[in-house]
């Protein structure tokens, strides 16, 4: 680096060394959780053994990847864990959008707090406890759900036995658990929009639902723009809390719909003890999130510039 450059380097610093300090905590966080474990990564080019250790393992090139592509199992895991991530997200963020609407139309003060109170605990509740809930209804014997339809003369669902009715169930769950605290970010949205724009627009004869389509949806874009970013970075990461504990991880039966690359991953640890097997996945898990959220940002980019994050 010539002296010139380090001298500008050196300007830059200083002029924003509040921003550097306050990022401290941040990078440190990140390099101790983030990049020393990355060395961990060359485990899925090896056939792990024990008493040798990661780095004195034979070293098999692509063969975990090889293997794994090849037994058809990736292909399940890959759909499963995109479609149900894709249905979170649109799902989630437009009931998010659509809650923060609500609260925004409320004026009495103490009843939005309530209201919103109310919206946010299904977020704190243990994923044990949720599992809990999702069991007492759909157990095949004494569900509430199979209880309600022999009452009405219907015959009762085998619930855990039958993988086509979990995808509604899964959506449906973490819609519950997570519309009440992802809304926050989207009405802190609303809060923040001048109250002159929307004054100016009923004063001139504009009704709610026009208010809503031409000020307020516009402008909650660029925060779902980002969010939406956001979430395609981790479009192959599944919430392993909700399906462990929903689902299940050992229920061959209905691997088809709800078995993810999260729980494979588990029960080739936990089961199989395959340590290669679990890190080619999670590599390929990483590859693909980073190439989709470059790919995104050039997309947003080239549509709306000003909404991309680099």
């Amino acid at each position: 680096m010539s002296s010139k450059s380090k001298s500008n380097a050196w300007k830059t610093f200083k002029q924003n060394k509040t921003l550097v300090i306050m990022s401290l905590p941040a990078i440190v966080f990140f390099f101790i959780f983030s990049y020393i474990p990355m060395p961990g990564i060359y485990i899925a080019f090896t056939d792990y053994r024990y008493d040798l250790g990661i780095f004195k393992s034979p070293f098999v090139g692509f063969e975990n990847f090889r293997f794994l592509i090849e037994s058809g199992d990736l292909l399940r895991l890959v759909r499963n864990t995109v479609l149900y991530n894709i249905a979170f997200i649109l799902v989630g963020n437009i009931f998010q959008i659509f809650l923060a609407l609500l609260l925004n139309e409320i004026n009495n003060r103490t009843y939005r707090k309530i209201t919103q109170s109310f919206m946010l605990l299904p977020h704190f509740i243990s994923y044990v406890l949720v599992g809990l809930f999702v069991y007492n209804v759909m157990n095949y014997d004494y569900g509430l759900l199979n209880i309600l339809l022999k009452k009405v003369g219907l015959n009762p669902i085998p619930t855990y036995s039958n993988p086509d009715i979990w995808p509604y169930v899964l959506v449906a769950v973490n819609l519950w658990k997570n519309a009440g605290y992802g809304s926050i970010i989207y009405f802190a949205t609303l809060t923040s929009i001048d109250p002159e724009i929307i004054e100016s627009a009923m004063i001139d004869g504009a009704s709610h639902v026009q208010k809503i389509r031409y000020i307020l949806l516009p402008l909650l874009r660029p925060t779902f723009v980002i969010l939406l970013l956001f979430s395609l970075g981790g479009i192959l990461r599944g919430d392993f809390g909700l399906f462990y504990n929903v689902v299940g991880a050992t229920n061959a039966l209905l691997y088809e719909k709800t078995d993810i690359i999260e729980t494979f991953v588990f029960r080739s640890l936990v089961n199989d003890f395959n340590f290669s097997m679990a890190s080619a996945v999670s590599f390929f898990q990483s590859v693909f999130g980073f190439f989709l959220v470059v790919f995104t940002n050039w997309l947003v980019k080239k549509i709306e510039p000003d909404y991309a994050l680099f």
